[in-house]
């Protein structure tokens, strides 16, 4: 077999737990785009900066002279705003990203005011006691309008909310509850976090082993995708060609599974690039890395974005196996090993 320099596994997984308790929901990055930067600063021969969207860019020097690539992965996770202070000085939210709202019922959050500190609360029904409201409880459409923030302070009304701080427009994280056990990992926001630890591991591997890219290669981690345009700005005009890091589709009817990585070859936006595709089935071949190919039916990608946005680039996705996608997560250390291994093999090759 041939060989690819060795990852550090153990502190992959610090650092992605490190970045999952970082709260980043759309639009309110900045500390984890900072805990990225930090990472990759660390490293030689690498250039970086942020661009005026607010996602970092990372150019490295490759050994050859020959079209730039690129990897995209992005920090930005599901989370909230809110949306009204309501009479009873509770909070109605409005949704960043696409998920369920009973996908978050009960869950623990952090709301942040514009000044002082961030405040705890509960995402819960308006009407959540059954010792109360009876069959209403399980009867109840879990919505926007029917789900409120829970702050833990004392507040009885819209006037004393105000009195904290809070008003709408402030930003709400929710809980991650990661837990590392047996080899899995569980959290929320492993979409995309788990991938943004591949891509800094990979190119971490790479120079620690004094190696450089094949070409100058560009990781570019974004901070919008869970809102449609994430990488559509900042990928530089001289790559030729992207891969787009992201979570593979677990479920029914998907050949993707939590303990391989994935080549997702067409998704709701169509398929992407074939001969790139092909490359990277090549790679995972050649280095004997286990991945599966598969279809996702709801999905979207950055590589997407960028492409609607005008841009002239081959576009290939991969990504380790996820399952209950915009949920309480799940993967494996292996999918995460076989990814990061899999983007070593793209930067070298």
């Amino acid at each position: 077999m041939t060989q690819l320099p060795e990852i550090n596994t153990e502190e992959m997984l610090a650092f992605l737990s490190r970045l999952l308790n970082t709260p980043s929901p759309t639009g309110f990055t900045d500390r984890a785009i900072e805990l990225c930067e930090t990472a990759l600063a660390g490293l030689p021969g690498i250039e970086l900066h942020r661009t005026n969207k607010g996602a970092l860019v990372a150019v490295v020097a490759g050994e050859t002279n020959g079209p730039w690539r690129a990897l995209t992965v992005h920090v930005d996770t599901l989370g909230a705003m809110v949306k009204e202070v309501k009479p009873s000085g509770r909070l109605q939210v409005t949704r960043l990203g696409g998920y369920a709202m009973n996908a978050v019922e009960g869950e623990g959050v952090w709301v942040y005011p514009r000044q002082g500190d961030p405040i705890r609360g509960s995402l819960l029904l308006n009407k959540a006691s059954s010792h109360v409201y009876g069959a209403e409880v399980n009867k109840a459409e879990r919505s926007e309008a029917n789900m409120e923030i829970r702050l833990d302070a004392r507040t009885t009304s819209a006037a004393e909310t105000a009195a904290l701080g809070i008003g709408v427009g402030d930003f709400v994280s929710l809980d991650p509850r990661v837990e590392i056990t047996q080899g899995f990992v569980r959290s929320r926001h492993l979409d995309d976090k788990a991938c943004v630890a591949n891509m800094i591991f990979a190119l971490k591997a790479l120079l620690e082993a004094g190696l450089k890219p094949k070409v100058t290669t560009v990781l570019h981690v974004s901070n919008y995708e869970e809102v449609g345009h994430g990488a559509a700005a900042g990928i530089p005009d001289e790559v030729a060609e992207l891969i787009s890091v992201d979570m593979a589709a677990v479920g029914e009817g998907q050949a993707s599974d939590e303990f391989h990585a994935t080549l997702c070859v067409k998704d709701s936006g169509g398929p992407y690039h074939y001969g790139l595709s092909q490359r990277m089935r090549e790679l995972a071949e050649t280095y004997e890395i286990p991945y599966k190919v598969d279809i996702y039916p709801y999905y979207g990608s950055d590589g997407e974005a960028f492409w609607r946005a005008g841009g002239d680039v081959a576009v290939a996705l991969i990504g380790p196996g996820v399952d209950a996608s915009h949920n309480y997560e799940r993967t494996h250390t292996e999918a995460l090993v076989a990814t990061t291994r899999w983007c070593l093999a793209y930067m070298l090759h």
